[in-house]
């Protein structure tokens, strides 16, 4: 096992690597390149330029800058926002936290709701349940997030007025649990919505396969009832695609956190992301980048490693 993770570590650190070389290409390739919030200002002129290239480093070759930057980023220097002047990485762990919370709550909500749907379905093959839940996630997958979104807004905020439109807390109530839980209803749901069609769909396909083997035949044949075939012999082998999985969702959960946050106006890493590159915040930008990029490999990482132990012919491979 660690020889296993040893190896998996040593993939994920060229695949890192990789994704800072592209943060660090796109930003030199953006319209006015880094100091583009400076180059595309006409009031600031030529000279205040060159004096501002001299000022971040940006006057040296472009391999060095990079090595510094790269040098900086796993060291903790994160550089510092154009606005303000703030250091990036405490601006992104500002945010942190109101991402965490969504993915947490809409993840947990597609996981319980998807498994459910899914074994359900497996169970009750090609039953009324099972055509209305394969066409439900079907018709979820079809239609973007933002449309959700904007539906539900619509409907639940300014038409039957139960919930808020966005935000994270009422004014004045920063802080109470009841009114974040009122803000976090929405975005939640539809960040929910269209992950509860994937773990449906995958987890019917893992049930359906593992109870079609043998051993579940014997199961029966012993006089199990299906509840203990299920649970103690059907759920164990099926859930080792579903920890894949989620691994495999999370890079979709950052980009639909996205667009979830930016509608509902929800301050995570998301809108953070949105309102950066509305500023040229290049910096945020870059530093967003690769803590996604860690966050994501390190969770993959992680899924690999529960496979792994769930079953070891993975490991040897």
């Amino acid at each position: 096992m660690i020889g296993y993770a040893l190896r998996r570590l040593g993939q994920a650190i060229p695949l890192l690597v990789g994704v800072s070389l592209i943060a660090f290409g796109l930003m030199h390739l953006a319209p006015g390149g880094p100091l583009a919030v400076y180059t595309l200002n006409p009031t600031i002129q030529a000279q205040d330029i060159e004096r501002i290239k001299v000022i971040f480093g940006l006057d040296q070759p472009v391999h060095i800058q990079y090595v510094k930057w790269a040098t900086g980023i796993f060291s903790g220097n994160w550089g510092y926002t154009f606005f303000g002047g703030r250091p990036v990485l405490d601006v992104i762990l500002e945010r942190l936290p109101a991402t965490l919370i969504l993915m947490g709550c809409a993840l947990s909500v597609a996981i319980v709701l998807g498994l459910a749907i899914g074994v359900l379905g497996a169970v009750r093959r090609y039953s009324v349940f099972d055509t209305l839940a394969t066409t439900g996630a079907l018709f979820a997958l079809s239609f973007p997030t933002f449309w959700f979104g904007l539906m539900a807004i619509y409907v639940f905020a300014i038409h039957l007025r139960w919930l808020p439109s966005g935000g994270m807390y009422e004014f004045g109530e920063e802080g109470d649990p009841l009114s974040l839980l009122r803000h976090l209803v929405l975005p939640t749901l539809v960040l929910a919505l269209v992950l509860t069609a994937t773990w449906s769909r995958y987890a019917r396909s893992a049930f359906l396969e593992v109870m079609q083997q043998d051993f579940m035949r014997t199961a029966r044949a012993k006089g199990l009832t299906e509840r203990a075939r299920l649970f103690r012999h059907a759920f164990p082998n099926a859930a080792k695609p579903l920890v894949a999985l989620l691994g495999v969702e999370l890079p979709f959960l950052f980009s639909g956190a996205l667009v979830t946050e930016t509608i509902f106006a929800w301050p995570g890493m998301g809108r953070l992301f949105v309102d950066a590159l509305n500023m040229k915040e290049y910096p945020v930008l870059m530093g967003l980048m690769m803590f996604t990029a860690m966050f994501v490999i390190v969770s993959n990482l992680l899924a690999d490693l529960a496979v792994a132990a769930l079953d070891p012919r993975v490991r040897l491979r």
